[in-house]
């Protein structure tokens, strides 16, 4: 399993580092239980992604849950409801197959929503446009309760502290 103190010694690396956290969010890569029949190269680049994609240096990451409103309750829909609405989610995505990597995680009892998404593209409109696009998609219009939205650009350490005058 994941090594939370790892972690934690990762965290005060970086404070001694002189960085200061003004966040946290800790979610664990998963695989979906709408995944089954998902060939297994694909179900293993869920658990075990290589980050950060090479060549996508723009980042978007949210928290979300899942709706528990009367009128409007996701644990209470069926499983194949769920997964109906899940699959046609997902068909909005794989319109930007190529330009935007997504990574979801899970974070149940873990933190304060239940799902961490982070997307990762070479153009920031292409985060922009998927999620707006996703937002029309019932799932996300009636289901999803969205947390802040961070994005942010990837680079190497040196290249980032030059960029932001700190070197």
């Amino acid at each position: 399993g994941p090594d939370l103190w790892r972690l934690q010694q990762f965290q005060n690396e970086l404070r001694e580092a002189g960085l200061e956290f003004v966040d946290s969010y800790v979610s664990l890569t998963e695989v979906s239980e709408y995944s089954k029949g998902m060939p297994e190269e694909l179900l293993e680049a869920r658990l075990h992604p290589h980050l950060p994609p090479p060549d996508k240096t723009a980042i978007c990451f949210y928290p979300m849950s899942k709706k528990r409103d009367v009128g409007a309750n996701w644990f209470t829909l069926p499983f194949e409801e769920r997964k109906e609405l899940m699959f046609g989610h997902g068909k909005v995505g794989r319109e930007f197959a190529g330009r935007i990597l997504q990574l979801i995680t899970g974070s149940v009892g873990l933190d304060d929503y239940e799902w961490g998404v982070t997307l990762f593209a070479q153009d920031p409109v292409d985060l922009k446009e998927c999620v707006y696009r996703m937002r029309f998609d019932e799932g996300s219009a009636v289901y999803a309760d969205f947390g802040p939205f961070i994005t942010g650009l990837i680079g190497l350490p040196e290249e980032v502290l030059d960029r932001v005058g700190l070197r």
